[in-house]
């Protein structure tokens, strides 16, 4: 019986990595990236500096996981509670105070201070709409934080602004809500995501 050897395959030309060289060479062995040691020497440094930069993207991916690992509820309450205000506050941007129509200025526009978002039915009272748009709407830091919420003349404006209809409801009795960590972490997602439309929308 004749047996038939079969040759072996020639393997495909690559081109150096080393920028300088750049010429194309049949590889030796599998993963060759260059064309003799002398190259490969050329770019050690350049792949230590890649090494040394991968190395620091997984270490610093690690470091997050950590960090989220090691988070309260009450930490995502905070960040997601952040979010939804961002929101608000870019959402408004051209509209006055919620509770005495004070308007920004050029430079309140640029830099976004002296803004706070302002719940109608506080945190405290009301924790089931804490991160309701209807109930968060950008207000002046006096209002809000000198005045306790300027409540009386907030409610006046929100009518005009949402209507009575939509207040009511804010008013109205709300099923005890206890958010799980999950929730959360969609809802600071969600509205980070609104607010870079937003911005996107902006620009």
């Amino acid at each position: 019986m004749r047996v038939v050897l079969k040759e072996a395959k020639t393997p495909k030309p690559k081109k150096c990595k080393n920028p300088v060289c750049g010429i194309s060479f049949p590889p030796q062995r599998l993963g060759q990236a260059v064309c003799s040691p002398k190259c490969g020497l050329a770019i050690k440094g350049v792949n230590q500096e890649k090494a040394r930069k991968s190395l620091a993207q997984i270490e610093r991916r690690e470091i997050k996981v950590r960090k989220e690992k090691l988070k309260s509820r009450a930490d995502h309450l905070r960040e997601a509670q952040a979010a939804v205000n961002e929101y608000v506050r870019l959402r408004d941007v051209h509209l006055p105070c919620i509770s005495c129509d004070s308007m920004p200025s050029d430079h309140d526009l640029i830099t976004g201070s002296r803004w706070d978002a302002g719940h109608y039915r506080s945190v405290g009272a009301c924790p089931e709409l804490r991160f309701e748009p209807l109930n968060i709407h950008r207000q002046c830091v006096r209002c809000n934080r000198n005045l306790s919420g300027n409540a009386v003349e907030y409610r006046i404006r929100l009518v005009k602004r949402i209507g009575a209809d939509k207040v009511d409801w804010l008013e109205g009795p709300h099923p005890a809500r206890k958010y799980t960590v999950d929730e959360i972490k969609t809802i600071n997602a969600d509205y980070r995501a609104l607010t870079r439309e937003l911005k996107g929308a902006a620009a």
